[in-house]
């Protein structure tokens, strides 16, 4: 049984494989999540036998993370398949992430809210090396963290 994670916030996505919560198998990606992640799931449905699905849901792209989670969402329920979440902070040792210009998304003890940084962080995400699934939640909805201008 294999847990399968994606990082779909910003370039590249990142989707690594996990057997016995050990990192087996990562992979990189440079097209845009709706490109990518069809393709890449139709062969790893092939070669692993996934039990579970995990993403990160945000911050990042806000359409990266609607993709990711429609995709996700929709395999899991198609093939029963549990899905899990935790948000973007778990992938980047909680630095903060750029949202608009100045503006980054900082994570506190309970909540992520935004800061001005003058100098705006260069955040990347990486795949752990082991899985700790009580790190993640079944509340998979994705998180934006701005909301919409009214």
């Amino acid at each position: 049984m294999h847990s399968v994670v994606v990082i779909a916030l910003s370039l590249p996505l990142k989707v690594g494989v996990y057997e016995n919560n050990q990192l087996i198998y990562s992979r990189e990606l440079h097209e845009h999540t709706s490109e990518s992640l069809p393709m890449l799931f139709e062969t790893l449905l092939q070669q692993y036998d996934i039990s579970q699905l995990i993403y990160a849901n945000g911050p990042g792209s806000f359409m990266a993370i609607k993709v990711s989670y429609l995709f996700l969402k929709t395999l899991s329920i198609v093939k029963q398949i549990p899905f899990l979440a935790t948000d973007a902070f778990y992938f980047n040792k909680n630095r903060p992430i750029k949202a608009l210009g100045k503006l980054c998304f900082v994570k506190m003890t309970h909540s992520i809210e935004t800061q001005v940084f003058d100098e705006v962080p260069n955040g990347t995400f990486e795949l752990p090396q082991e899985l700790i699934i009580d790190d993640f939640s079944s509340d998979t909805l994705p998180y934006y963290g701005i909301a919409a201008v009214t």
